[in-house]
């Protein structure tokens, strides 16, 4: 089942964007995990459209409807179904695409795949609207990380041409993130966002790159060859829609280096091995090394542009389309918190195996 993610905690992605609403079923998480419906509402926010220039104008409360699994705020054991509402649609924008095929949208391919049985509205179930229940998911699985100290962090590092610097470059300088737009560099937040605008006003969109950080994960967690924590993590961030490229701890930039520049050295402090930099992105053999687990995320342009592109018609005829509706001129900002999500998700998917399979974490 295409919509479906884990193996010891699983998440059911449901529902279309101009649906009755969307929705997400959570299951393994344990019994008796207490509930911080603070933490939740912010995580849902921070994805939430409509609250700033840079996010499609389309408003929606994203209140969460929570109809099993958790009671008296503690989760039950069972499995947690949550539904959102779908309260701002205007699906008449969208009624030239049951003919017209978007350019680099799963228009074409969702008709193919489905017969034609699908719903083409807003994107229907390949929409970015189906990430609300990610980020209630993950928002639940930052605050199983939590109760073993693992922190989550995430930034734009690049939006268009502008690039913001490092993790480990912030960290080295104490810069602390910039709380209105994710970036750690002010000079960069204020010319990204100007890149944003610009792509607006001229009806085009641009792509960005995220990156996100596991801290605390302790070593050993991950099995090698196809289960390992790299193909665990990028089969869960490439479910997230437009997400095309996910690259760990140096990722390409390694294949410009010598090994003498990309080893990481190993050295113990105060009895706790760690290495000198961490080109491998905390992962060695696909298995968690104690260091930062550090990825970074491709974004592409929002396909949906307001420019008059020539596209296929159903019937194999050339047609110019101008796309209604209302769109994000940069995915990246509203992507950050569903990244963030679903590579929550991912690490506590494996941890919870790894609690089950030999390491006895407590929850």
């Amino acid at each position: 089942m295409g919509s479906v993610f884990g193996k010891n905690l699983k998440i059911n992605i449901f529902g279309e964007s101009h649906g009755a609403g969307v929705g997400v079923v959570i299951d393994g998480f344990p019994a008796g995990m207490a509930v911080n419906e603070v933490a939740l509402r912010r995580e849902l926010d921070r994805r939430r459209p409509g609250q700033n220039a840079w996010s499609t104008p389309r408003s929606e409360t994203d209140q969460p409807q929570v109809m099993s699994g958790i009671y008296r705020g503690h989760t039950t054991g069972t499995p947690i179904a949550v539904f959102f509402k779908n309260q701002d649609t205007k699906s008449k924008d969208y009624g030239d695409l049951e003919t017209h095929f978007r350019p680099s949208h799963a228009d074409y391919t969702g008709m193919i795949r489905y017969e034609g049985y699908n719903d083409p509205r807003g994107g229907g179930h390949f929409s970015g609207r189906l990430t609300t229940g990610m980020v209630y998911a993950g928002a639940l699985a930052k605050q199983l990380l939590e109760q073993q100290g693992i922190v989550i962090k995430g930034h734009l590092s690049q939006v268009g041409g502008v690039h913001d610097m490092t993790f480990a470059e912030a960290e080295d300088s104490g810069i602390k993130l910039f709380s209105e737009f994710p970036m750690f560099s002010e000079e960069a937040s204020k010319s990204a966002t100007l890149v944003i605008e610009e792509a607006r006003s001229t009806m085009d969109s641009i792509g960005a790159e995220i990156e996100v950080a596991a801290l605390n994960l302790p070593a050993g967690i991950g099995d090698p060859i196809f289960e390992n924590i790299e193909s665990h993590v990028a089969s869960a961030l490439f479910g997230i829609p437009g997400i095309k490229g996910v690259a760990f701890g140096s990722g390409f930039d390694l294949a410009g280096m010598k090994g003498s520049e990309a080893n990481d050295l190993l050295y113990e402090d105060q009895g706790k091995v760690k290495t000198q930099g961490n080109h491998s992105g905390g992962v060695n053999g696909g298995i968690s090394n104690g260091m930062p687990i550090v990825v970074r995320v491709a974004v592409k342009p929002t396909a949906s542009i307001g420019r008059s592109q020539e596209t296929l018609k159903s019937g194999g005829k050339m047609e110019l389309l101008q796309i209604k509706g209302r769109h994000d001129p940069c995915i990246g900002p509203r992507a950050l918190p569903v990244i963030e999500a679903m590579f929550a998700f991912a690490l506590a998917d494996l941890l919870v195996g790894a609690s089950c399979d030999r390491r006895g974490l407590k929850w």
